[in-house]
């Protein structure tokens, strides 16, 4: 009799035992599971720490190109007070035209940076360099700088602020209304002021840094 109950015992010891290892994961495999779930929570948040990193290396990016390219960095040309006018033959005067009679322009073909370009406007010819308004303003200039060997000729705008908050002006002071930029111009530019192309008119940002013929208006 004490045999049959031993008997039964380990028979319920037994299949107690399978139940509770059917049911029950193993160790190994709860350490397993929370290694996956860690490096499935990490990797996300790696990626998310790279998405923010790239904006702000875009953004960083930018920043460095303008700041590289500011125009309130020294010019040996912007410390010398004597600003020399140029000669006569050194420049073509336009006055006037049918779409604009009262306008005067001068293209000075000696190449300058674009803040000595605006000095010498402004001591030469009691003027600045050449604000735009509308196509046909922009077509006479354009016509204008079709006599000069360069690529590039100064026109009067320039950029103020950062990313975002980036503006343009022109040195004359008038309202910013109009824009004739190539593909791809502004957004893709660089530099912090305007040149006028040569070949089609277009406009681009450029180097302020550059020596470029420029167009006074006054």
């Amino acid at each position: 009799m004490k045999g049959c109950l031993l008997l039964l015992l380990l028979l319920l010891g037994t299949v107690s035992a399978l139940y509770l290892e059917k049911d029950v994961p193993h160790l190994g495999d709860l350490e397993t599971q929370a290694d996956l779930s860690q490096d499935s929570e990490g990797s996300g948040g790696q990626e998310g720490e790279l998405a923010l990193s790239g904006e702000v290396l875009e953004s960083g990016r930018e920043e460095a190109v303008d700041t590289h390219d500011d125009e309130g960095a020294s010019d040996p040309d912007d410390l010398d007070e004597d600003v020399q006018c140029p000669k006569e033959e050194e420049t073509v005067q336009l006055l006037g035209s049918p779409e604009c009679k009262s306008c005067r322009y001068r293209l000075v073909g000696t190449p300058r940076r674009f803040r000595k370009a605006q000095r010498v406007c402004r001591k030469c010819y009691r003027g600045n360099l050449a604000s735009i308004h509308n196509f046909n303003v922009n077509l006479i200039i354009h016509r204008l700088s079709t006599t000069t060997n360069y690529g590039q000729v100064w026109i009067g705008g320039f950029i103020r602020g950062r990313l975002r908050c980036r503006r343009f002006f022109w040195t004359d002071g008038s309202y910013w209304n109009f824009a004739f930029w190539a593909a791809g111009q502004p957004r893709f530019g660089r530099g912090r002021c305007v040149a006028l192309c040569t070949r089609g008119g277009h406009w681009r940002r450029a180097s302020c840094k550059r020596r470029l013929p420029f167009v006074c208006s006054y």
